[in-house]
């Protein structure tokens, strides 16, 4: 397996089932997908067909699974085959789904990486994303905290503790390769409490919850005469859910990742911190002489340097490298250089213009131009210095006509540096 190329399947595979939250039967079909696609589920039940992309811009829900899309399209508990996709290394696929949620199967991983091996994971054309850390930081985010390190391979070190005498206080230290998760993760199994099954349904959550498909406790032990497959299987499981999460990520993440009770609100907020700290390999989405194809700007007022993400029209993401040889350091704070706020907003401004010339795909883009209309909440949060490399997240909130309404937001090593609300409108010039 070369970790230059992008890997897909090459044939159709299928698994159903009941889903553990909603109760729903359903079918969920792996197919072949174009390279570059990424990984894209396709609500076939509704109207239309939508397709929901394994982003983290469309988490919807983190109570007690992970839930994407939005509305009707929202689609359950997706962590369990994400972690099958991400343990495969798998890149690009459709993932049909006859319901709102996947089914729980027996509430592991394993039938999914069973399958998945089953439609045989191939190599495709294009690079992969590879997502890896220069520094290390941490997240936190209610009870659950982390401490990402760089490393060359995606390690899971998972500690958890709950006051039960099956459980206690367990860790786990796994290096995730296809077969090590087969090993060592794939078959460890959900877990929930007699307990909580009241509050839980109450909410409209775990309506297709049975001992068959997950561990189940009392307040002694196991509910039923169940057996555990290891006795830490509960910290096995919750390594599992990490991955699943991280596969929002659109990459391959390489790092040491050290978890202290992590849960779905926790993984999705460290998915998002990687995103905007880690350095990433592959070939961007967009390359200078594209962006010179579609913006007017030159010398010294073109500031963007590169596109690495295009979700639709809908989300952008670009990357300003900031060098001491910038013209206007010679005059703003000389012998103290700061790059000017008004520049960052410009060239936040310059990929969200990428964003909105996306619009008109196919048009002749030469006889158009964005002129911006208004800024509204614009913060500046800390000075941005040579060496840094700022990541510009931009997202669609209103398009009509040919004017829009953009969010935007400035990261240097995932922490804040601006952010501003933009109107915007394309123009003949």
């Amino acid at each position: 397996m070369s970790p230059s190329a992008r890997r897909g399947i090459r044939k159709k595979t299928a698994v159903s089932g009941t889903g553990l939250h909603t109760g729903a039967r359903t079918e969920a079909t792996f197919l072949p997908a174009p390279a570059g696609q990424g990984i894209v589920f396709c609500r076939v039940d509704l109207a239309g067909k939508p397709q929901i992309p394994a982003r983290l811009s469309e988490v919807e829900a983190v109570e007690r699974r992970t839930a994407i899309g939005k509305g009707e399209s929202t689609i359950h508990t997706v962590e369990h085959l994400l972690a099958a996709v991400a343990a495969h290394e798998i890149d690009d696929l459709t993932v049909e789904l006859s319901g709102p949620e996947p089914p729980i199967l027996d509430g592991s991983v394993q039938p999914y990486f069973e399958a998945l091996e089953h439609a045989g994971p191939t190599e495709t054309s294009g690079e992969p994303l590879v997502l890896t850390v220069p520094a290390p930081f941490t997240v936190s985010e209610g009870d659950s905290s982390y401490i990402v390190a760089p490393a060359k391979e995606l390690r899971l070190t998972v500690t958890i503790e709950w006051p039960h005498p099956l459980i206690g206080r367990q860790a786990g230290s796994f290096t995730v390769t296809p077969q090590a998760f087969a090993r060592e993760l794939a078959p460890a199994r959900t877990f929930g409490f007699t307990s909580e099954v009241a509050a839980l349904q109450a909410k409209g959550l775990i309506k297709g919850a049975s001992s068959a498909n997950a561990i189940v406790l009392d307040e002694r032990g196991l509910a039923n005469g169940g057996e555990l497959r290891w006795p830490d299987e509960f910290v096995r499981h919750k390594a599992a859910d990490i991955l699943g999460d991280l596969a929002l990520t659109g990459g391959r993440v390489r790092a040491h990742i050290v978890a202290t009770r992590p849960s779905h609100s926790g993984n999705i907020a460290l998915a998002r911190a990687l995103t905007r700290a880690a350095q990433r390999g592959g070939a961007p989405k967009m390359d200078i002489g594209r962006i010179m194809d579609v913006l007017p700007h030159r010398y010294p007022f073109l500031l963007v340097d590169r596109i690495i993400e295009v979700e639709g029209q809908q989300r952008i993401v670009g990357i300003k490298n900031v060098t001491i040889n910038e013209p206007f350091f010679q005059g703003h704070f000389p012998g103290h250089p700061i790059m000017p706020g008004v520049l960052i907003i410009e060239a936040m401004a310059q990929v969200g213009g990428m964003l909105l010339m996306g619009y008109f795909e196919g048009q002749n883009v030469e006889d158009k131009v964005v002129y911006f209309m208004s800024l509204d909440n614009v913060k500046f949060r800390r000075p941005v210095v040579p060496g840094d490399q700022i990541r510009f997240e931009l997202e669609m909130v209103q398009f009509r006509g040919k004017t829009c309404k953009m969010k935007g937001a400035g990261y240097v090593d995932g922490q804040i540096v601006a952010e501003a609300d933009m109107m915007a409108s394309v123009v003949d010039r």
